[in-house]
């Protein structure tokens, strides 16, 4: 059977952060309970609970909820009432839809003085002669009973017939007991017959399934095709009767037929993953040994080769929110596969790379996986590093030349360095260039001649 666990009461609190000691509301309905237990112990502080639509087949184990205003049990198994005196703030209770045919059991209530509102609908002791009547006179805190609301002159007179209508009650309650038991044991007969015929099936389906004679292998395929064909009829077949057999409303039906659909339910399942693994495994890698491109998970991704720094970057557009938890990076000298969801996306790499060096993260942008991969040749990056400074320099000199519109010469103190003047040798070099070195006296004598004519006067 499925009781209230932990986890389950957790996820259901996620409103209160889920913190459970704290918890002042919660709804636990259509969970398939068939047990209530330890909600008396993790939350001493509830409310209000919901518990519609479970399997459970008797109130108990919220004794202890001091605080409780509001339990609503509806549409579950339970026969009778019993287990609530200690809930002291009850205000509200609804049983609608449920198997209470011990209407004498509303005395438990008489405790809870807070009781104002009570739900009864849907119950086989709502059929019985003077059922209202004895609901009003035995609990006369109630202001509401099946949101019908209760008058004072209605009181009076419920107690004023009240000690025929409780014997009246008395004898129908018992017809009704006594009919409970019988349905018990048909329901009881029909379980186990039940079991039974599945137990004849399954000996059925072994004795037939063991090989025989050697030569009923070479048809094994055909064999099998009209097994799972004989298999689905017998299952529509089973079905449909099922369904159309006749059977008392009772908490036994209700819990077999649960039970019936979610063996259905889990033979579906068995059968889709027993499909699921029949699929033939992805080839990532020939026989040969080759490594093969696949994207399996069909996502779009981008490779960069970042020669600046060396490394190469895979840019994988996986699912803005899917959990990191689901992504397994594998990354190879040669290659690189990442697991998205199981699925494979494998890509091989235009050079080697070092895979301890690598690191993979998610953007905080787009949600994509960044895988950095620096490449094994490290001599690359040497060169490529001074032909960058080198570069830079030569922009620096070209920035400056442009702006001072000419070279831009280097600066020395003279009283700390004794270097040459080498800006005055330059420029004497242009002065005397003018030939080879035995040509320059010539020039100084026609300098001299050119003086004979000069006269000098005194006066100027």
């Amino acid at each position: 059977f499925l009781s209230v666990t932990e986890d389950l009461v957790r996820r259901r609190a996620e409103h209160n952060n889920c913190e459970i000691f704290s918890l002042e509301e919660i709804s636990l309905h259509q969970q398939e309970i068939e047990k209530l237990e330890h909600l008396d112990k993790w939350c001493r502080d509830l409310k209000i609970l919901y518990l519609q639509n479970n399997l459970i087949p008797k109130i108990e184990n919220v004794g202890k909820l001091k605080k409780l205003e509001y339990l609503n049990v509806a549409l579950n198994n339970i026969e009778r009432i019993e287990n609530l005196e200690g809930c002291e703030e009850l205000k509200k209770l609804d049983l609608t839809a449920n198997f209470i045919g011990e209407l004498s059991s509303i005395a438990s209530l008489k405790c809870n003085i807070h009781l104002k509102e009570l739900f009864l609908v849907g119950n086989p002791c709502t059929e019985f002669e003077g059922y209202r009547q004895f609901v009003v006179a035995t609990l006369h805190q109630l202001k509401y009973l099946d949101s019908k609301e209760i008058e004072r002159s209605e009181k009076i007179k419920a107690l004023q017939n009240y000690a025929e209508v409780k014997w009246k009650i008395r004898e129908q309650e018992r017809a009704y007991l006594l009919r409970r038991a019988r349905e018990k044991e048909e329901a009881q007969r029909r379980m186990q017959e039940r079991k039974d015929k599945k137990q004849k099936q399954m000996d059925s389906k072994l004795g037939f399934d063991s090989p025989d004679s050697p030569q009923e292998k070479p048809n094994q395929a055909e064999g099998d095709g009209e097994q799972e064909r004989c298999r689905t009829v017998e299952n529509d077949e089973e079905d449909r009767r099922f369904w159309e057999e006749p059977t008392p409303y009772t908490p036994e039906s209700r819990l077999e037929t649960h039970r019936y659909i979610e063996e259905k339910r889990r033979a579906k399942d068995n059968i889709r993953e027993s499909k699921k693994r029949e699929k033939p495994p992805w080839t990532l890698v020939t026989a040969e040994g080759k490594v093969l491109n696949v994207n399996v998970p069909k996502l779009h991704f981008s490779l960069k080769d970042d020669e600046e720094n060396n490394q190469i970057i895979l840019d994988l557009a996986v699912y803005r929110h899917l959990d990191t938890s689901l992504l397994d990076v594998d990354v190879q000298p040669t290659y690189i596969r990442v697991l998205v969801k199981g699925k494979p996306f494998q890509l091989v790499l235009p050079e080697e790379v070092k895979p301890d060096s690598s690191s993979a993260k998610r953007s905080q942008t787009t949600g994509h996986l960044v895988v950095t991969m620096p490449k094994a040749k490290e001599i690359i990056l040497a060169k490529q590093k001074v032909s960058a400074s080198i570069k830079h320099s030569d922009c620096n000199t070209q920035q400056k030349t442009t702006r001072s519109g000419q070279v831009e010469k280097l600066e020395v103190d003279p009283s700390k360095y004794s270097f040459p003047d080498v800006t005055k040798i330059i420029q004497e070099k242009e002065r005397t260039g003018l030939g080879p070195i035995k040509f320059q006296p010539q020039k100084v004598t026609e300098v001299k001649k050119t003086c004979d004519d000069f006269e000098n006067n005194e006066d100027v």
